[in-house]
């Protein structure tokens, strides 16, 4: 079932979606050569505390993980699409890190993604990044009220196709809102004038996720909860908690 949200509930959304906005910006600006993942992760739940917030992601365990999520951030470094679980890994020059993150405050939740390179970027990855964050944009234009869900995956899926790249069958964006998974599910790639109307009050997550090899195969890494590419290509990932709302799309995670 989709709940719509009232004005207030978005509002409130708004607040929670930008204690993710400041976390993401503060693990971008820590994440450097020699960084661990897990450092990064205590960069976020420091976020948290101070924004008297709490991790939707900390002990989440959906059906097809092995144990708990432990950590409060999600860190996919190179050939890992999502999930990634901080660990040790020190950062290297060149990486490609994706950074997820959830919030939870005052009942409410927000959810957004960035990559970024570490070091000295590869120009590969560059483009890889920039046709996320394009691919995302695209997705949020879509989000209006009268197109349906099928043209917000029809926008993403045709920037991603375009560029060459690959997109992770079964994995996209979803509903928020007092849960961090809500419905509707919102595929990265569909046929336009298809599935749910989009109505105001929704809220999703819009997600894209990239594969740099044009292959769409990816497998789980040992752990359970890393999905990683399967022909070792890098990947991108970036997602923003948007509102359909009377007069436009309205992004609550958006970084100022």
């Amino acid at each position: 079932m989709v709940e719509l949200k009232t004005d207030t509930s978005i509002d409130a959304m708004y607040e929670a979606g930008q204690v993710v906005a400041r976390a993401l910006t503060a693990v971008r600006e820590a994440a450097d050569v020699g960084v661990s993942l897990l450092e990064l992760d205590d960069v976020a739940r420091e976020v948290l505390r101070a924004a008297d917030a709490s991790s939707p992601f900390l002990g989440y365990r959906p059906s097809f993980a092995p144990t708990a999520f432990p950590a409060v951030l999600c860190t996919s470094v190179n050939d890992a699409i999502v999930h990634g679980i901080p660990t040790r890994y020190r950062l290297r020059d060149g990486d490609l890190l994706s950074a997820d993150f959830g919030a939870k405050l005052g009942g409410w939740v927000g959810d957004s993604a960035i990559s970024f390179t570490v070091g000295r970027p590869r120009p590969a990855d560059l483009r890889l990044i920039e046709t996320a964050e394009r691919a995302l944009a695209a997705g949020i234009e879509a989000a209006v009220v009268g197109n349906r869900i099928g043209d917000i995956a029809h926008a993403i899926g045709t920037v991603c196709r375009a560029a060459g790249y690959g997109i992770p069958d079964g994995f996209g964006g979803h509903g928020i809102g007092r849960h961090m998974h809500e419905d509707p599910g919102v595929p990265n790639e569909g046929r336009p004038g298809r599935g749910l109307p989009l109505r105001p009050g929704m809220v999703l997550a819009i997600e894209p996720m990239l594969i740099a090899g044009g292959t769409d195969g990816y497998h789980a890494a040992p752990d359970g909860w890393t999905l990683k590419t399967n022909d070792g290509s890098r990947a991108a990932h970036a997602e923003h908690t948007v509102a359909i709302t009377e007069s436009g799309p309205r992004i609550l995670t958006e970084r100022r």
